[in-house]
């Protein structure tokens, strides 16, 4: 790994921006180290948490949104749980993935394509499918029989519908994903 110049590229609005928009302070941060410690997934990370913690302090948006370790993140709230400062820090790895996903940073494109699917699913039937959402990324990543031998075990077992089933309401979660876009457009 390169050793990064904190002192020539340091992004001050960046800093600010996601405090603002995770309504966190991450300059509380002490470097204590319990979340990287407690986070079941920091061996497949390219940067700790708290390295990642560390480098949003010192405004290094390039790295942060081109890392690994926002997209591999399962959000899990480990990291949140066990924080002393009380910084919801599973947050604000949510929020560096919203404004990389913005700037179309995305090291993880299979991560990606899951979360479209699995969205898609949710806008369309007002809550998961699962065979549809497996179907649709498998589609989408090039992976078509990722899984597949899964698939006649839960189905057996009646832990998945094999049709899809629409909640009451389901035009309702339908506009909230709308707004959401038109919010968008306004403001990107």
């Amino acid at each position: 790994m390169d050793a990064i110049n904190l002192t020539e590229s340091i992004d001050w609005e960046f800093i600010e921006h996601v405090k603002e928009e995770s309504g966190q302070d991450p300059a509380l941060c002490y470097q204590c180290g319990n979340c990287t410690a407690g986070c079941p997934y920091s061996h497949y990370f390219d940067y700790p948490v708290s390295q990642i913690m560390r480098l949003l302090q010192a405004g290094q948006k390039d790295t942060i949104l081109n890392s690994k370790a926002i997209w591999l993140c399962a959000t899990c709230e480990t990291c949140t749980t066990r924080c002393p400062c009380e910084i919801d820090v599973a947050h604000i790895m949510d929020v560096l993935r919203i404004i990389a996903r913005r700037e179309n940073r995305v090291s993880e494109k299979d991560i990606k394509l899951f979360y479209d699917s699995f969205l898609d699913s949710v806008k369309k039937f007002g809550r998961i499918y699962e065979v549809g959402t497996l179907m649709s990324y498998n589609l989408r990543s090039g992976h078509l029989f990722a899984d597949s031998d899964l698939g006649p075990k839960v189905l057996a077992h009646n832990k998945i519908h094999f049709l899809p089933k629409k909640i009451k309401g389901s035009d309702k979660v339908a506009k909230i994903f709308d707004r959401f876009q038109e919010t968008l457009k306004k403001h990107g």
